[in-house]
């Protein structure tokens, strides 16, 4: 491995609410028994803070004074804002254990006769709207069915996307068993699976290219893009792939797509590279698995519409593409891109050699600049590069490398072939001396890695992750789409020592599509649209 020292008209498909309670108590009454006592903070800090409190219940487990004094003992230790996630989530973990109970009938209201009856006290909508914002979407979603005045304050917040809360990365997978249109969600802060019917194609039929704030980039056995909401169900159609430069699709008589000619070139180091010396001429299913290697979704500093940004192979050039175009733009002159990030208006992107590239999308003509020169001189197979802007401001370089768990297959076993993930390093790059710097602690830092945009966040703010550890999926395309039936390589790497875990046993995810992290999000396409 070389020395990192080194210097060198689209329509949005209708949204179904994710979920909806099968009928509502009015404001003031209980569809069952809750304990909610809050503190929330104010806009002056977490040092002042609104006490919010509603009676008790025994079926809460909360029914004691000794209950009470404990909670006010972790509210001496904690932080407000700390404080409100937890009891909130608690809460909430209680309403979904008390739906194990026996259905309440239809002619009763509010608690059962044998339990302790509570009232609940109407709040205002806008302080219920702040409570709910600093929940992680399944309790959110759990809290909108509590009452009436619940679940308008829940539509309102859904309507304005005002939430404060930070949600917990999941991971988004399909099952055979689940079925072809359905998505699962497995929760890392809950260690629980979601599962949700999604929009046609189905699901099973895509390739997952990318997530990024709460959106899936597909892409299906036509060839055929799509950006998808999995939380929110809703979907929009990204401009067709023969709308790229440099696809050519050839058409049978009934005017079906049966090849893509691809007529990519790149020029490296004063030497031209073409695809047609590759074997250009390909099947819709090998353009779908091979053509497109990664995808991304940013917000748009300058018109706040959604960027969705493509790295194609074989040269890993990029595309581009704002929801609602018609057609692709693309960056011809360069290449070899392997992972991007998005900020202050400018796209970063890293190459297999650790270049770094600041791109320009916003005017007529994209502008690119090179903000660090290469780290090495040739490329490692095994490896895959990401990059990131930290928290505290620094630009990161991650090196994912993998190695072979190879038993040497006979003709018909190829399920014997595995990779596994066999080191994360993290460095600093040094942009004044264009060199990097190794990172051998994130501290309270925690990594995201795999086909998802490349994510840092503060295990402080996310209890339910380890500190100083990175999650990974599996990402190596060629691997993936060669043997899509194989395991998938995931799990959660120790920083420290370089050791890893499994991510849950037994495996609960199909091996194809291969899973990818996604961060639950409710934003809406039409509110993007509308701007």
């Amino acid at each position: 491995m070389a020395n990192p020292t080194k210097p060198s008209s689209r329509t949005t498909q209708p949204t179904a609410p994710p979920l909806r309670p099968r009928r509502l108590a009015p404001p003031g009454e209980w569809n069952g028994p809750v304990l909610l006592l809050l503190l929330l903070p104010t806009t002056q800090g977490e040092r002042n803070s609104t006490l919010v409190g509603f009676g008790l219940s025994a079926a809460t487990g909360f029914s004691r004074s000794s209950d009470l004094m404990a909670t006010c003992i972790v509210a001496s230790i904690m932080s407000i804002g700390r404080l409100a996630t937890a009891l909130c989530s608690a809460i909430l973990g209680a309403l979904h254990k008390l739906s194990a109970l026996p259905h309440i009938e239809e002619e009763h209201v509010g608690v059962l006769p044998s339990m302790v009856e509570a009232e609940l006290p109407h709040l205002p909508e806008d302080l219920l709207v702040q409570i709910l914002s600093r929940l992680e979407i399944p309790d959110l979603l759990r809290a909108s069915s509590v009452c009436s005045s619940w679940h308008s304050a829940y539509t309102t917040l859904h309507s304005l996307g005002q939430y404060k809360r930070h949600q917990t990365p999941c991971l988004f997978y399909t099952s055979e068993s689940a079925g072809k249109n359905v998505g699962c969600i497995y929760s890392l802060a809950e260690q629980r699976t979601y599962k949700i019917t999604l929009p046609d194609p189905p699901i099973r039929d895509r390739y997952l290219i990318g997530s990024s704030d709460g959106w899936l980039v597909t892409i299906d056995d036509k060839c055929e893009m799509h950006l998808l909401n999995p939380v929110t169900r809703e979907q929009m159609a990204l401009p067709p792939v023969i709308t790229m430069e440099q696809v050519n699709p050839t058409y049978d008589e009934s005017g079906a797509i049966v090849k893509y000619e691809n007529r990519s070139q790149f020029w490296h180091d004063g030497v031209m590279f073409s695809s047609r010396s590759m074997g250009s001429i390909i099947s819709p299913r090998w353009q779908q698995l091979f053509l497109t290697g990664r995808a991304f979704v940013f917000s748009e500093t300058s018109t706040g519409k959604l960027l969705v940004v493509l790295i194609r192979n074989p040269f890993g050039q990029l595309s581009f593409a704002r929801v609602g175009d018609d057609e692709w733009d693309y960056l011809p002159e360069y290449g070899r891109y392997e992972d991007c990030t998005y900020k202050d208006g400018l796209l970063y992107a890293v190459t297999t050699l650790g270049e770094i590239h600041a791109i320009d999308l916003s005017g007529p003509i994209a502008m690119v600049k090179v903000v660090m020169g290469k780290v090495m001189d040739i490329g490692d197979g095994d490896r895959n590069t990401y990059i990131l802007h930290a928290p505290w401001g620094d630009v990161l370089q991650i090196w994912k490398t993998e190695e072979d768990d190879y038993i040497h297959p006979s003709e018909d076993d190829y399920d014997a072939i595995l990779k596994n993930t066999a080191s994360i390093e993290v460095y600093k790059s040094d942009l004044v001396e264009e060199k990097l710097v190794k990172i051998n602690r994130l501290q309270d830092h925690v990594l995201f890695v795999g086909h998802n945009q490349t994510l840092c966040l503060r295990a402080e703010e996310f209890p339910s992750l380890k500190a100083n550890h990175a999650y990974f999926t599996d990402d190596s395309q060629n691997w993936i789409t060669e043997f899509k039936n194989n395991r998938r390589d995931i799990g959660v790497f120790n920083l420290e020592d370089n050791s890893r875990d499994e991510l849950g046993s037994p495996q609960l995810w199909s091996n194809w599509p291969s899973p990818v992290w996604i961060t639950p999000s409710l934003a809406k396409l039409n509110l993007i649209l509308d701007m």
